[in-house]
């Protein structure tokens, strides 16, 4: 039988590398961090979650190895077996004062945080309106429930409303989005989506993975950007960008929520308790954030600078604040070439095709961190400048 599938994938696999679509991987050769050993040299990293420029700090490393002396190296467990530790328990409240919600669940990842929400609160009595762009956790979890699915058009807020008088029927009515849409570094216009919610009595479901921790004064994320952290129902996001970069995700939110999850969420009862070493460089984590404003304010100077000496050298680039800056190059096969060439002169990125973004809208993703220097910035769009010319040759 695997024959025939066998002949079927290899042809599937050479139309995706004649269209230049194929995505390969590279490996880097130790930690992650601004500048990472790939190949036969290091390169500055501009394309990793890296935010906070915490992947390598020495504080959670510190952290992760003490806890591993003390708790073990894992959990060999479901939570609500014999898979909870103090720790588990420490994050989760203080992730709970960090976002200022009442409660919080830990998950491997906020793959599956997403995977488990939908189907545990809504039946097919209710409706889930959902973001055209929304992540594609969002989007699988939205598959797993019986709910009625509705979408509405990128950040457009009329379509939104629309959609909500459709619902207007439904029992509950939930709306889910992104805090910040990935392959462009847009924000959702939560105030407006909150309002909405208000009007017609509706229920707001906000991923913030690439918001958490820099986005808003004091890095609380979209929420308190907007001004909305009272009026968000459900806040989903990852311990494994901004907040330290290895792995594991939460729903924070209503407690009563948060409390049906633990009861009932296929991926929390069935999934291995996250790992006490992420959980007590997480926890280390948030401390750094509490005590300083460091690193938000450098990773928005270098976002800054990076944003305005691209525009200066008649670069495309979605506009924004956001540290997630697309350099728009539109096909597919020229994105994957500049960026080959930009490693070749030390800078990694990556290029973005379909199926990750839409046909026709190839760009290179860029991401600042804070653990970038100016100087690093600056090389960055020089080594930009030099590829262009390359390519124009």
């Amino acid at each position: 039988m695997y024959g025939a599938m066998r002949d079927d994938l290899k042809a599937g696999l050479a139309e995706i590398r004649e269209a230049g679509l194929y995505k390969g991987e590279r490996v880097i050769q130790g930690p992650q961090r601004a500048s990472v050993s790939v190949g036969d040299g290091d390169v500055l990293n501009f394309c990793a979650n890296n935010y906070l420029g915490l992947a390598d700090h020495p504080k959670l490393i510190k952290a992760a190895q003490e806890a591993l002396d003390r708790w073990g190296f894992g959990m060999a467990s479901v939570r609500f077996i014999c898979g909870t530790q103090q720790p588990h328990k420490e994050l989760e409240a203080k992730l709970s004062e960090f976002l200022g919600t009442e409660d919080t669940i830990l998950y491997s990842s906020c793959f599956d945080a997403n995977a488990g929400l939908f189907e545990t609160l809504l039946t097919d009595q209710d409706v889930i309106i959902s973001d055209e762009l929304n992540h594609a956790s969002i989007i699988d979890g939205v598959r797993l429930c019986k709910a009625k699915r509705m979408r509405y058009r990128n950040r457009e807020v009329a379509d939104l409303e629309a959609r909500l008088k459709e619902a207007s029927g439904a029992r509950y009515r939930m709306i889910a989005t992104d805090g910040v849409f990935s392959m462009d570094g847009y924000l959702a216009p939560l105030d407006e989506i909150c309002e909405l919610a208000e009007r017609y009595d509706a229920l707001v479901m906000v991923d913030d993975s690439h918001a958490v921790g820099f986005t808003g004064p004091t890095g609380r994320g979209t929420s308190e950007l907007f001004g909305v952290q009272d009026k968000v129902d459900v806040l989903t996001g990852t311990l494994g960008k901004a907040l330290g970069g290895a792995s594991g995700g939460y729903t924070s939110g209503r407690a009563e929520i948060v409390e049906m999850l633990r009861q009932r969420s296929r991926p929390y009862l069935f999934s291995n308790s996250l790992a006490p070493s992420i959980t007590a460089a997480a926890l280390t984590t948030l401390e750094l954030l509490d005590s300083s404003s460091d690193l938000l304010g450098k990773l928005r100077a270098n976002t800054e600078l990076f944003r305005r000496r691209m525009t200066e050298a008649g670069f495309d680039l979605l506009p924004g604040e956001h540290p997630i800056i697309p350099v728009m190059i539109g096909d597919a096969a020229k994105a994957g070439k500049m960026a080959d060439l930009l490693l070749d002169q030390g800078i990694y990125v990556i290029g973005f095709s379909y199926p990750v973004v839409p046909h026709g809208k190839a760009r290179i993703r860029t991401q600042m961190s804070a653990a970038h220097s100016t100087e690093d910035v600056n090389r960055a769009v020089d080594a930009f400048v030099t590829a262009r010319s390359m390519m124009d040759e």
